[in-house]
């Protein structure tokens, strides 16, 4: 893809990317020569994961194309490979803040253990795709509120959690702009601690805990209110993500 034809905006591209790009392009076609159909926005979202480093950012790119060709050999996952998890609705998509960036909720106390673990992983790249989906032109990311109102037991998955993270970590990195996570219990936190062992330097600096009544606030700052969810006291209703 041509530099002229990448996204206006936050999209754009400055001089020092545009070289960076044109030197891992080079290298990765000569590992894997189909990689020339990769648009230079891809690219640039490894590359800024890896600090602009290309002989960091070369095998990181190659490590996501050999899994997403193996785990996603379709090229989308279906709504029929991931039914169970599906049926809780526990992810929905609002508004969008100042900037265009969709909102995603994520109802932790209607998530429950999914007995095999490469089923939910399915399920995530299923909600992931269908972010990245929703993030119109000029933008590239995305912003979540984990909301932990309720959470008991039986919603605890270290397992599943930790194979979150990693997928939007290794396979869509400088996607998600923000995390906020909501009325987190000490039960959560628990878990949380193990969790956070695992989770990038970078993707850290995006994680917010937040009091729920801090939320609506918290939201006004980078959200107009009229693109706050209902149950947020905005006026978007949330769609379970399987019918957008």
């Amino acid at each position: 893809m041509k530099v002229d034809e990448v996204n206006a905006g936050s999209s754009k591209l400055n001089n020092g990317e545009e070289h960076k790009i044109s030197l891992m392009r080079a290298s990765l076609e000569s590992f894997d020569p189909s990689s020339k159909e990769m648009d230079d926005l891809t690219l640039r979202r490894f590359l800024r994961a890896c600090n602009l480093d290309v002989e960091k950012a070369v095998p990181f790119f190659l490590k996501y194309g050999k899994w997403r060709t193996s785990f996603v050999p379709k090229g989308y996952i279906s709504e029929a490979e991931v039914q169970n998890d599906l049926s809780h609705n526990k992810v929905l998509l609002g508004g969008l803040d100042k900037k265009g960036r969709p909102l995603t909720v994520f109802f932790a106390r209607r998530h429950f253990q999914n007995p095999k673990l490469d089923d939910f992983k399915r399920y995530c790249v299923y909600v992931l795709d269908k972010m990245v989906a929703r993030i119109p032109t000029g933008q590239e990311k995305f912003v979540v509120i984990g909301d932990l109102t309720g959470f008991a037991y039986s919603n605890t998955d270290i397992r599943g959690y930790l194979g979150a993270f990693s997928i939007l970590q290794d396979c869509y990195p400088e996607r998600l702009e923000k995390l906020l996570l909501v009325d987190a219990p000490k039960l959560f936190m628990i878990m949380w601690k193990m969790i956070y062992l695992f989770i990038d330097d970078n993707t850290k600096t995006k994680i917010e805990f937040v009091d729920s009544k801090q939320l609506k606030s918290t939201l006004l700052e980078f959200m107009d209110e009229s693109q706050l969810p209902d149950v947020y006291g905005g006026m978007v209703s949330l769609t379970p993500i399987q019918d957008v």
